[in-house]
């Protein structure tokens, strides 16, 4: 089976600076890959060339191995993709149930809806029970998010882009500023989703973190990819030493190594 998404040779530069060099990168239906490297690796621009939010200078994206070009952030949510940036992106002075449903509202049926009026039971409803499926918990579905701890927002944007991703989660750096707690209910989390036969990229400096809850780690340096590893058997030492370039992993192959 070809992957679920695939990137060739992706290149892209801002200026001089060179962010995408001939890069590539690929995930399974129902797997966590960690994206990993240095700030500066070009992380970031992966991900943002991967879900239509950057066009690239050159190379090939396939999805479902057929080759795609993924154009505006709405084509990619279209495809069952959906991205956790690490602010979040949630409207601070609207409860959970609105942030869930912001911009996919469900009007209520006949009049009442044509004049603007929105189900908020219905949405309710299906909030709670994306909650329940994950395993989240929230304080109050009818609080401002803004007053909620950073762990319950994070539940809240990974719960949103869960309801309606059926393909791919991209989280970028989700454990970032959050307590042993509530770091591990996220990690549970990405668990439950991978569980339920979604990929997972997962963008995050915590080594510890990517080790728990990776299949396949893929080490990004000056804009490549350099290294694709089972996460399984390796260490944190051999992720930095790919990471900073003092050791040489790119001759392994990851899906046999964790077969």
């Amino acid at each position: 089976m070809p992957p679920l998404l695939e990137a060739r040779g992706l290149s892209r530069s801002f200026g001089h600076v060179r962010a995408l060099d001939n890069a590539s990168f690929d995930v399974d239906a129902g797997e966590v890959v960690a994206l990993i490297g240095d700030n500066g690796a070009g992380k970031s621009t992966m991900v943002k060339a991967l879900t239509g939010n950057l066009p690239v200078d050159s190379g090939e994206l396939f999805f479902e191995g057929e080759r795609v070009t993924i154009t505006s952030p709405h084509q990619a949510s279209d495809m069952g993709m959906e991205v956790v940036y690490q602010d979040l992106a949630l409207a601070p002075h609207l409860n959970p149930v609105q942030n869930m449903f912001l911009g996919r509202e469900i009007p209520r049926r006949g009049l009442l809806g044509r004049l603007g009026f929105m189900d908020d039971k219905t949405m309710r409803t299906r909030a709670q029970a994306g909650f329940r499926e994950l395993g989240g918990t929230v304080r109050s579905f009818t609080a401002q998010v803004g007053a909620m701890s950073g762990g319950q927002r994070q539940q809240i944007a990974i719960v949103r882009a869960i309801t309606w991703a059926n393909k791919i989660v991209f989280l970028d750096e989700p454990t970032a500023a959050l307590g042993v707690v509530q770091t591990k209910n996220v990690l549970d989390t990405i668990k439950r989703v991978r569980d339920k036969g979604i990929a997972v990229v997962l963008i995050s400096h915590s080594m510890p973190a990517v080790l728990e809850v990776a299949d396949r780690v893929q080490v990004m340096r000056l804009g490549t990819r350099v290294a694709t590893m089972p996460a399984e058997g390796t260490t944190v030492e051999q992720l930095v030493g790919a990471m900073t370039g003092a050791l040489d992993y790119s001759t392994i192959d990851s899906k046999e190594g964790a077969a």
